[in-house]
């Protein structure tokens, strides 16, 4: 039984420089990110004294391209890493992935590898959802690794001898559930004896997308007021870091009910509201984030985004997080009792039957497919 590897493929567009990528997914474990690794094959005849250089690009659009007049522009690139490919440079080591090892073996001579690092306080790849009448590129990061034939690394490159292939940064869920979350809202009246005591806990800190939320709601009428109706909602928490006052938030589940209402002065309810946050709810809205997405490939809300310390905020990148709001409605003149907890929204790691490492019954192969998305 032997090994049998798929991979992402693109060729320039006059044919002379090809890329292989073996995954489009690059995992950011908060200390490090893995190393994105690949070959390009060259053309011997084309390439005659001229050099070839890879680059790691952050792309981060933070306007609609469509609003792009008198010379504005909303999109930064930032070279996360660069180097050059070939010829390679004397003094660079050779560790070579197996992945590496079986491309260059079945492609040739004319085959180089390439391994990037980039810092883990990088962006995660999220864009912002356009809505159903904008044009152009989404706002938000995308990562692509570029490589071109040129001069140096700082060269104008010809677009018909440049490949660039898309790629994602993506973390995953912990391993571990974190604390349970819980609060507790009391709130009393002016001229008004007794107090109203709301509590809110969900079931478990940590969930992954499409799973149900439980929200346990415990309230307690000690005060004169009467609760008419109870709103539970998840928001979703988007910081656009790079301006100032770059944050909002959009509730991507919620529900309305007076089961159980109204709650009398002296008396109490508990019940456990069901929310399920999912894209497909919020498909036709403006501005929710988004996981990065790659061609004809579906997506979903972002996760959130974990951070090693609330300092390390990249200036160019997009945080999202996620919190559980419960409202209580008193009525015109009783005003409103809210309860807020944050929670975690991600993918767990997937498990070995999702690696890129496939079996096959008799030979060694590698299946390439073709990647048909233009060069940046």
């Amino acid at each position: 039984m032997v090994v049998n590897f798929k991979v992402f493929k693109k060729v320039s567009p006059n044919g002379k420089l090809t890329l292989y990528l073996g995954k489009r997914d690059f995992v950011d474990h908060i200390t490090s990110v893995e190393p994105i690794d690949g070959v390009i094959v060259v053309d011997d005849d084309y390439l005659k004294d001229r050099k070839v250089f890879g680059q790691v690009v952050c792309s981060f659009r933070y306007g609609r391209e469509e609003d792009e007049v008198m010379g504005l522009n909303f999109q930064k690139d930032l070279y996360l890493a660069s180097e050059q490919i070939y010829p390679p440079p004397e003094k660079r080591e050779e560790n070579l992935t197996k992945l590496q090892e079986r491309l260059m073996k079945k492609l040739g001579p004319n085959a180089f590898p390439f391994t990037f690092t980039i810092s883990p306080s990088a962006p995660s790849s999220v864009v912002l959802q356009p809505g159903i009448e904008d044009n152009g590129e989404p706002c938000g990061v995308q990562y692509y690794v570029k490589t071109f034939v040129g001069e140096n690394e700082t060269d104008r490159s010809h677009r018909r001898s440049t490949v660039a292939l898309a790629f994602r940064k993506v973390q995953y869920a912990p391993s571990k559930q974190g604390r349970q979350p819980c609060t507790v809202v009391r709130k009393d009246f002016l001229l008004s004896p007794g107090e109203l005591e709301l509590e809110v806990t969900l079931d478990k800190q940590l969930y992954h997308h499409g799973e149900k939320i439980a929200v346990n709601v415990c309230i307690r009428n000690n005060s004169n007021k009467v609760v008419k109706k109870i709103k539970a909602m998840v928001q979703q928490g988007i910081d656009v870091v790079l301006f100032q006052n770059g944050q909002y938030r959009s509730a991507v589940a919620s529900l309305e009910t007076q089961e159980g209402c109204p709650i009398q002065p002296g008396s109490s309810l508990q019940k456990v509201i069901y929310l399920t946050p999912i894209l497909e709810s919020n498909k036709d809205r403006r501005g929710i984030a988004v996981d990065g997405r790659l061609k004809s490939e579906d997506t979903n809300l972002a996760s959130s985004t974990l951070l090693a310390s609330a300092d390390h905020k990249d200036a160019f990148g997009i945080v999202v997080s996620y919190s559980v709001k419960v409202k209580l409605f008193l009525g015109a003149l009783g005003g409103e009792v809210t309860a807020e907890l944050p929670f975690i929204l991600m993918h767990p790691k997937p498990g070995a039957a999702k690696s890129n490492l496939l079996t096959v019954d008799n030979q060694a192969n590698v299946e390439a497919l073709q990647e048909e998305e233009p060069a940046v």
